[in-house]
């Protein structure tokens, strides 16, 4: 089923966040500083995720004091059942004499939304004499209760976030298991308890939880806001304490408009054909490599669905393109894309469309780097294809009714799931690998161009009257 959340869908003028930053754990991406100091006993952070990787740990936020025993932790964990995939919120406690565990929380809820952008809250002070008041933490504007483990802190506790020449890594914990995914105005408060009504609020209209301006809130001597604006600095603090960050393998290709105001479509890793394994998910869900190489063709959908509009995305085939095939599908599951009588796929090999398992002449083969064009016009029932700037079979995605040199589609009325996913996989005995850019692009852009309504960064210019993939073109066409 389409992994579409309303809590995405806000169309309405308000705060906007502009960017995210997108950690790959194969890439080892992190951000780190030496902490100078700050209270160890009354801090609050703020962060927004979208989560790529389920099957390993990630890291969100974390310190560590003189050893790896003492130490102050934030992450997702990947053991197996009941742990996997639940939020961890650890300390030791910091004294001279003796370290042990002092704070221990373990939601009971499961993260595994990849579709989904969650904001979370960790609110501390351990000098309230009401132990449940010590610890707070919100997921999307709602207080946590329910925990598999809860562990509070003793009284005047001192954490190891906020200690003097302590090293604090975001996406990471002693340079391992890293993150993957997009995290966006990631805050500490140095000194203060807040809930999440300082970072957030339910739209008026919609009652989706959304993000406000934190701008104005006091940040504490060793506090921060990272809101990844400054693509040649992206660890620059923009609270005015100028507690910037060092940046670790992470390039301005990183910095993305995949925000927690406007979510683009990336790859689904939960989603895919019926073949369910073969494919590794990288830079945030925007890169797959099949490992398949033999007789089972994996492939994946976009996270976003569409019933009605028209769209436009790009894939690059950087290596095997000949065995790469992109296109459009419903999500129901076939042995390839094409297989099916809900989908249809451009072969990169010969360059022919597949549709319920056959094929038609249709175009140009694709060679390495080559990137694939799709456009899906969902409110005359075609879809058209492109390489590099020539659209193929002639094709002119602008004519409407006419469909010239489109491929006829069904309507999403009278499909199966009512909707179209756009989708990418392997077709042959090679390992190709594609680059999905919805708007976000994984690989550099030469040229830019964005829709009509400005939204996408793509190679090529976007067809009149097609738009990115994106929640905010979701609400006002889809």
């Amino acid at each position: 089923m389409p992994l579409i959340l309303p809590s995405n869908s806000i169309s309405a003028v308000g705060y906007e966040v502009d960017n995210s930053l997108r950690f790959d754990d194969g890439s080892s991406d992190r951000l780190n500083r030496t902490q100078s100091t700050g209270n160890q006993r009354t801090y609050t952070f703020s962060f927004w995720i979208k989560r790529q990787d389920l099957e390993r740990q990630n890291n969100l936020i974390s310190a560590r004091y003189s050893n790896l025993n003492r130490y102050a932790w934030i992450y997702f964990n990947n053991e197996a059942s009941p742990d996997k995939d639940r939020l961890h919120v650890q300390s030791g406690i910091y004294s001279t004499s003796s370290t042990t565990v002092s704070m221990r929380f373990t939601t009971t809820r499961v993260f595994r939304d990849v579709s989904a952008w969650y904001h979370i809250v960790i609110a501390v002070d351990t000098t309230q004499s009401t132990e449940s008041d010590r610890v707070k933490i919100y997921i999307n504007g709602v207080q946590e209760t329910d925990f598999t483990n809860s562990t509070y802190p003793s009284q005047n506790d001192q954490h190891f976030f906020n200690i003097n020449t302590t090293p604090m890594e975001i996406g990471a914990f002693n340079s391992s298991n890293y993150f993957s995914g997009y995290m966006s105005e990631v805050v500490l408060i140095d000194g203060q308890q807040l809930d999440s009504t300082s970072f957030g609020e339910f739209d008026a209209d919609s009652g989706i939880w959304k993000p406000i301006d934190v701008s104005g809130l006091t940040f504490g001597t060793n506090g921060f806001y990272l809101d990844f604006e400054n693509s040649g600095s992206l660890g620059a603090d923009v609270s005015g304490n100028g507690n910037n960050f060092t940046v670790n393998n992470l390039t301005s290709i990183d910095q993305t408009t995949d925000t927690p105001t406007n979510n683009y479509a990336t790859l689904n890793p939960l989603h895919r054909g019926s073949y369910l394994s073969g494919l590794t998910f990288s830079n945030g869900n925007t890169t797959i490599v099949s490992s398949e190489g033999g007789s089972n063709y994996p492939y994946t959908y976009s996270t976003l669905a569409v019933s009605s509009g028209k769209y436009y995305s790009e894939f690059k085939c950087t290596s095997d393109p000949t065995l790469a095939m992109c296109g459009i599908s419903s999500g129901v599951a076939n042995t390839y894309l094409g297989s099916g009588s809900e989908e249809y796929g451009y072969f990169g090999d010969n360059g022919n469309v597949y549709n319920s398992g056959t094929n038609y002449a249709f175009g140009s083969s694709v060679s390495a780097n080559d990137i694939v064009r799709v456009a899906m016009d969902l409110d005359n029932n075609y879809v058209y294809f492109g390489i590099n700037g020539t659209w193929q079979n002639s094709g002119d995605p602008t004519s409407g009714a006419s469909g010239t040199g489109g491929f006829s589609i069904t309507a999403t009325s009278s499909l199966s799931t009512g909707v179209y996913h756009f989708a990418c996989g392997d077709a042959g005995t090679e390992t190709p690998t594609i680059q999905a850019n919805f708007g976000n692009p994984p690989f550099t852009i030469s040229s830019g161009n964005s829709d009509a309504n400005g939204y996408g960064n793509f190679e090529y210019a976007v067809p009149s009257g097609y738009y990115a993939l994106n929640t905010k073109n979701l609400a006002e066409y889809g």
